[in-house]
């Protein structure tokens, strides 16, 4: 494939391979080449929910020439797209070269490399080299530029003639246990989901360019120049008992989140976080029986004329 730019970046998470709110720091935090086979093992667990959400943009898309997979970390979701599209070349574009290397790695190994390129490019300074594409998904990525509206304006400007955005932003947040424990205070997953949107607002209004802006996906879709063509919600539903790839991905996560909040839990919530990521624990993540995985993920569509 002929597209494969390289771009310096600064900093900016991507969430291509999560697929999920999953709250990151910025690149320059943060070592890709280790955090690659976590995020695999993430679209991993998600690629029925996203096969699906693939599978809804037929409607739009049927035969997509050029697909780009804006935030695409190390290009699970590219590899998808490659299958459930197989007319389509796909291109992975993101700011991390360690992830891209693991994309291109893959690539080699499948034979895809004729329909599997990369893009390095940062958004929303790379915006302009991407190639007209008749499909851009962003998954999770908008919400990391300062500047929402004026990055999403520049995307839709990248479609071809009759493209379409699949925009993945909204949703619920993911649940992985019960409400009450049996130890610890009930409602530790709600107050983690305040802890993660205090953060999340801190990080948007330390971005460069910060604007704040009322997150109506649809409108800012037609703010673009884009016709607003549907919306809708999809449900990853991973029942307990759950395998140990998804148990381990949940530890991951949730230890994760545990030193991101820190500072902000109260120390009870510290302790019983501290309690479900001892392996020695019997009642920690890495023994319990009653640990699932639930997520909604929201995607809206905007086509241009």
């Amino acid at each position: 494939m002929a597209h494969d730019q390289r771009h310096d970046h600064q900093h900016g998470p991507t969430h291509g391979d999560t697929h999920g709110h999953s709250h990151g720091h910025h690149h320059g935090d943060i070592d890709w080449a280790t955090m690659g086979p976590m995020l695999e093992r993430n679209a991993e667990l998600a690629a029925p929910q996203n096969r699906e959400i693939a599978a809804w943009l037929h409607t739009w898309q049927p035969e997509p020439a050029l697909i780009a997979d804006v935030g695409s970390g190390s290009g699970s979701v590219s590899f998808l797209l490659a299958e459930i599209f197989p007319k389509a070349e796909v291109l992975a574009v993101d700011p991390a070269e360690p992830l891209l290397e693991r994309a291109r790695e893959r690539a080699a190994r499948e034979g895809l490399t004729d329909r599997i390129g990369t893009l390095r490019a940062e958004l929303p300074e790379g915006i302009g080299a991407l190639p007209p594409a008749d499909l851009l998904w962003i998954g999770r990525a908008l919400h990391h530029v300062g500047d929402q509206e004026q990055a999403l304006a520049a995307l839709a400007e990248r479609l071809a003639p009759g493209g379409a955005i699949a925009l993945l932003e909204g949703g619920l947040n993911q649940r992985i246990l019960p409400r009450d424990i049996g130890f610890g205070r009930p409602g530790l997953q709600t107050r983690l989901d305040l802890a993660d949107d205090q953060w999340f607002t801190r990080m948007r209004a330390d971005l460069p360019g910060a604007k704040a802006v009322t997150e109506d996906w649809p409108t800012l879709l037609t703010e673009a120049g884009l016709r607003h063509a549907g919306t809708r919600t999809f449900l990853l539903d991973i029942p307990a008992p759950v395998s140990a790839t998804a148990r381990a991905q949940i530890i991951s996560e949730l230890a994760r989140r545990r030193e991101m909040h820190d500072e902000t839990l109260t120390p009870e919530d510290l302790a019983t976080l501290d309690r479900l990521l001892d392996d020695s624990d019997p009642q920690s993540l890495h023994h319990r029986p009653d640990v699932f995985l639930l997520s909604a993920q929201t995607v809206h569509t905007g086509l241009k004329a």
